[in-house]
Order: C-alpha cells, then structure tokens, then sequence
C-alpha cells in the first residue's frame, strides 16, 4: 500500500478540519526510487542516494485530469493513461519504488510513495520503464 509524505497528511488534515483552501497541482510528476522513502523523508526534496539519477532519467510529467487518473473507487485510484519513463542511457540500478511530487525536479513536495513489486533492475539499453494503464495504484485507508 503507498504511503503518504508527513506534508501531504498535513495539507489533507489543514484542507479538512480547518477549511485551510488546497489547490490540485496542475501537473503530477511520477518518480522512480532506487531506496523507498517513509512519510518523514519525503517533506521536501528527496534525499540522496533515493531517486534514480543519470543516464537520461526524468520523471515523467502527468497533467492533473479525469482521464489521466480517472475517478477513484473503493478507497484506490490508478493511472488511465500509460506513464513512460525515458529509455535509460545508463544502468540506473534496482528500482523499488515510485513516488508523486508536484515539481519535475529537485525540491518540491511529495504526495505519495510506494514499492513496486517484484522490483525491477534497469540497465542501459532496456526498453523505456513504464506503468501501463491501471498499474500505478494509489489507495486511502
């Protein structure tokens, strides 16, 4: 099950019990993690050593719409649209996990994590990483 960032708890706790206004980001940008984060970790920018770098890895920009994470449903929501990641240059290690942030690079804010499983080596030259439709999953509790 994904986890949540410390700042998302709060925003969604602000936003509920506080009537503190929350804005959706107009883009959700989906990162890689070579070391899964905890809600701690993820308040701000990654730390080092846990995001994917090099070897023409970039998070993959997803615009914030119905169509790209449709309605949820039974407490989850996944991705309506395939989400493709740059065909990597270099090895970029054992992936374990992705997180949701609201900026493409650097600092910025982390919604959600979570492992994926089995996790998956990339080497230079496998095909582009991806998440085919419905198989990056987002559930409340």
């Amino acid at each position: 099950m994904p986890g949540k960032s410390d700042y998302w708890e709060n925003r969604l706790l602000d936003h509920i019990l506080g009537a503190v206004a929350s804005t959706a980001p107009a883009t959700i940008y989906v990162g890689l993690v070579t070391t899964l984060p905890n809600d701690a970790s993820t308040s701000g920018a990654l730390t080092p050593g846990v995001e994917v770098t090099g070897g023409a890895y970039a998070r993959v920009a997803v615009t914030n719409n119905a169509t790209n994470w449709p309605a949820a449903a039974a407490g989850a929501k996944a991705n309506g649209t395939a989400i493709t990641f740059p065909a990597p240059t270099a090895n970029w290690g054992v992936i374990v996990g992705f997180f949701l942030s609201d900026v493409a690079s650097g600092a910025g804010n982390i919604f959600y994590f979570g492992a994926i499983t089995p996790n998956k080596t990339v080497n230079n030259g496998d095909p582009a990483p991806s998440f085919a439709i419905g198989d990056l999953d987002i559930s409340e509790d």
